[in-house]
């Protein structure tokens, strides 16, 4: 099958000048950064890009957490909270012989943090237990690490070391060594993977300078990414690590807030694992066109190296257009289209494959089939807020393989000859989201995934179905 029209648009890409952007940097904000009345920061609108902030969304500060013995510890944050997962998956495409699986997830996770009272020196500590039961499939670390810390680091924490920007908000530089559990970007590069029943977390160092309130800030890493491990301890994966500059521009924010960012990844040659070098600058930008119901979201990478003897060369991005109706039920109709290259040629000296670092793969498939490389998805959502505790969305993606002689990761399939086809499939998703009590959630989702030619050719299910109930539980 010839390449889509789409995949033909973006191949020009290739020849594109590289996007040399190493610049002001972002991070999620300190412990107790302070923020003036105004803060520069705007939040995207475009779909399930919003990062996880600094203090997860299940802790609170100490004071507001309802309990009169903690009324007062204000330098105290706290969390705890539990989540349960029922998924019915008839066939699963990521499967070979697959049938139907009706697996029992369980996650619960305990968060504290200490800031203010022993400055400059902070620190935070997170556990995370993940358990799988009722499945017919082994067990695996998508699914299963048990007892395990996904956050355990020493801050020290200067919170007007760059004096103050414009509206007043205080530029705090924070260092930190440990275990990380964080977000970036759009999270499709760096992400803790929320949706996942285990995290994704690294071990090393992390430094602020500012915070999210301001009109810039630069984030630096140097990390190495968790294996995660069913049962032991999470280690470091051996001679493997990230290095990244991220970056805010924020002095437009009601306009467009830019993030320039350069990421690294640097593997050293151990066992069977050849030596790896990945270079990712990049730009991402989102905002609003004013008051006209219209916003936006684009990310741009251009990738170089080597793999092992091969050249690398690899690029990929994302645009988002939503419009915002003017309605009670604020619907929000949004068109996306995603691209990651594969590599042309298996037998040449040149991988062109996108590296996909540690990024969240939720939004690119509710079935979660889908990864950030070797894709190329237009997408129409839909997304509603029928009230304050009741949200919803209706979303359907078309999936082509960048490559037709690439691999498609789910179920790691692959015709180097390219003869099995690019288009992968199409896919219908819906979920509603009930804030059933201000610490209790409810989500109720579905997703049908229909095959296209590379996929029937390559042995899968023509179909697969998938449903699930979720229920989210805090304690603060």
């Amino acid at each position: 099958m010839p390449p889509s029209p789409i995949h033909r648009l973006i191949k020009p890409w290739k020849n594109s000048v590289t996007l040399l952007v190493i610049g002001f940097a972002f991070a999620s904000p300190g412990y107790g950064a302070e923020t003036a009345k105004d803060s520069y920061y705007r939040a995207p609108k475009s779909y399930s890009t919003t990062r996880d902030p600094d203090l997860p969304r299940y802790a609170s500060h100490a004071p507001d957490s309802g309990w009169e013995v903690l009324k007062n510890a204000d330098w105290l944050d706290i969390g705890l909270d539990y989540r349960f997962r029922y998924e019915y998956r008839d066939d699963d495409l990521r499967r070979a012989n697959a049938q139907i699986d009706q697996p029992l997830l369980h996650r619960t996770r305990a968060y504290l943090a200490v800031h203010d009272i022993l400055d400059p020196f902070r620190f935070a500590v997170e556990m995370q237990d993940s358990r799988r039961y009722n499945s017919d499939y082994p067990r695996d670390n998508r699914d299963v690490n048990e007892f395990q810390i996904i956050r355990a680091y020493a801050e020290l924490y200067f919170d007007d070391l760059l004096g103050v920007d414009a509206l007043g908000n205080k530029r705090p530089v924070s260092l930190r060594y440990g275990i990380h559990n964080f977000e970036f970007l759009d999270r499709r590069l760096i992400g803790n993977n929320q949706w996942r029943n285990t995290a994704n977390t690294f071990q090393g160092f992390h430094g602020t300078l500012g915070q999210e309130a301001n009109d810039w800030q630069i984030d630096l890493l140097a990390v190495q990414p968790m294996q995660r491990l069913l049962y032991g301890w999470d280690r470091p994966v051996k001679e493997q690590w990230m290095y990244a500059v991220i970056g805010h521009w924020r002095r437009w924010s009601d306009i467009i807030t830019l993030e320039p960012y350069y990421l690294a990844l640097n593997q050293k040659p151990y066992d069977n694992v050849q030596e790896r070098l990945v270079h990712s600058p990049g730009l991402r930008g989102y905002g609003s066109f004013g008051k006209s119901g219209f916003d936006y979201d684009f990310n741009m990478v251009y990738q170089f190296g080597k793999n092992g003897s091969q050249d690398m060369e690899a690029y990929g991005g994302t645009v988002e257009v939503g419009y915002t109706f003017k309605h009670d039920w604020k619907p929000r109709l949004s068109l996306f289209y995603g691209y990651a290259s594969g590599d042309e040629d298996p037998t040449d000296n040149e991988d062109n494959r996108f590296e996909r670092f540690f990024g969240f793969g939720r939004p690119w498939s509710a079935n979660d089939y889908i990864v950030y490389e070797n894709i190329s998805t237009p997408k129409v959502r839909l997304e509603l807020t029928p009230s304050k505790k009741v949200r919803m969305d209706l979303g359907y993606s078309f999936y082509w393989l960048a490559s037709d002689t690439d691999r498609f990761s789910a179920g790691n399939l692959r015709d180097n000859s390219g003869n099995s086809g690019s288009m992968i499939g199409h896919e219908f998703d819906g979920r509603i989201r009930w804030q059933v009590t201000p610490k209790m959630e409810a989500i109720l989702g579905y997703a049908h995934f229909t095959a296209g030619d590379f996929t029937s050719n390559r042995g899968r299910p023509q179909d697969t179905d998938f449903a699930y109930l979720e229920i989210s539980v805090k304690a603060f």
